[in-house]
């Protein structure tokens, strides 16, 4: 019985967690860029009807790119006010995430049909992976899962060598640092701030184009709940480095995919309590860790 219950939760718990890493992973990259980038909401849920537009028209591969240019779009606008202009990232990442909102919402009444609504949208379901599936346990938990997941298997350690490893990786660190130490050792500050925003971009709209191609299947207002805002959690629980943020994205993925266990054993609770756990649990890790984590000296100035 408990094998019954516990292989479903953590195949969920991984399939659940894949977007939050998706999102998590680029605003990782980000604020060791020393940009806390708020607008990750707003690119989230672009990606989100930029992937199902994108599907519905070419298929699901062309709803990932679609989704992936999403997200870079309004980053680059992010990048535009932040980097090139000066503006406060707070107050510009807000802004963002209001316009990712209100511009989607808005265009999905205007053309429901492009965005799945009365169409067939094309989706990647599991695809179990020859032999490494049919390991006991763990090969249907880590193994029989959506393509996107297999794509975060490998993107974590590379963007764990190539931080810590690559020329690049450390110029990013030390813009995140210090930007006018870095641009003293011949480091293009704003060029690299502005090229971290855009992956955060990327990633964003991979996460949304992951939600709504690999999980929904359809796009529906203000789907991303929160996400983006989840993801800073998760980098500040992570302690700002990739497997660190990846294991704290499988904890979000747990609470989010708890839910789901609870409705199969049909306890008599309000599932109002569990739709409110992840975001209970991001309050919780914010106050508890607050003070603990080191994080890149210059993050949001």
């Amino acid at each position: 019985m408990l094998e019954l219950l516990l292989i479903p939760f953590l195949e969920a718990t991984i399939r659940t967690a894949t977007p939050l890493a998706f999102a998590a992973l680029g605003e990782l990259v980000s604020e060791r860029a020393g940009v806390i980038n708020l607008g990750m909401e707003g690119s989230i849920i672009a990606g989100c009807l930029g992937g199902a537009a994108a599907a519905v028209l070419g298929g699901s591969a062309v709803g990932y790119l679609g989704a992936a240019l999403a997200g870079l779009l309004l980053a680059s606008l992010f990048a535009l006010f932040v980097v090139r202009l000066g503006s406060d990232q707070i107050i510009t990442g807000t802004a963002i995430t209001v316009l990712g909102l209100g511009l989607t919402g808005t265009l999905f009444h205007l053309a429901p049909t492009m965005v799945g609504v009365g169409a067939t949208l094309p989706t990647t379901g599991p695809v179990p992976l020859p032999l490494l599936s049919s390991i006991p346990l763990f090969g249907r938990v880590l193994f029989t899962q959506p393509l996107p997941t297999y794509v975060l298997y490998v993107l974590v350690p590379i963007v764990a060598w190539w931080m810590r490893g690559t020329h690049a990786g450390l110029a990013l660190r030390a813009v995140g640092e210090s930007p006018v130490a870095a641009a003293a050792a011949g480091v293009p500050a704003a060029r690299v701030r502005a090229l971290a925003i855009g992956f955060s971009g990327i990633m964003g709209g991979l996460c949304g184009g992951t939600l709504v191609l690999a999980q929904v299947g359809s796009f529906n207002e203000n789907m991303s709940a929160g996400r983006g805002f989840i993801a800073i959690a998760i980098v500040v629980l992570g302690r700002w480095t990739p497997y660190g943020t990846a294991g704290a994205a499988l904890v979000f993925g747990g609470a989010f995919a708890l839910q789901y266990l609870v409705q199969t054993l049909g306890l008599a609770l309000p599932y109002q309590l569990f739709l409110a756990m992840p975001y209970v649990l991001t309050l919780v890790l914010l106050a508890t860790l607050h003070g603990r984590a080191i994080a890149p000296a210059h993050l949001g100035r």
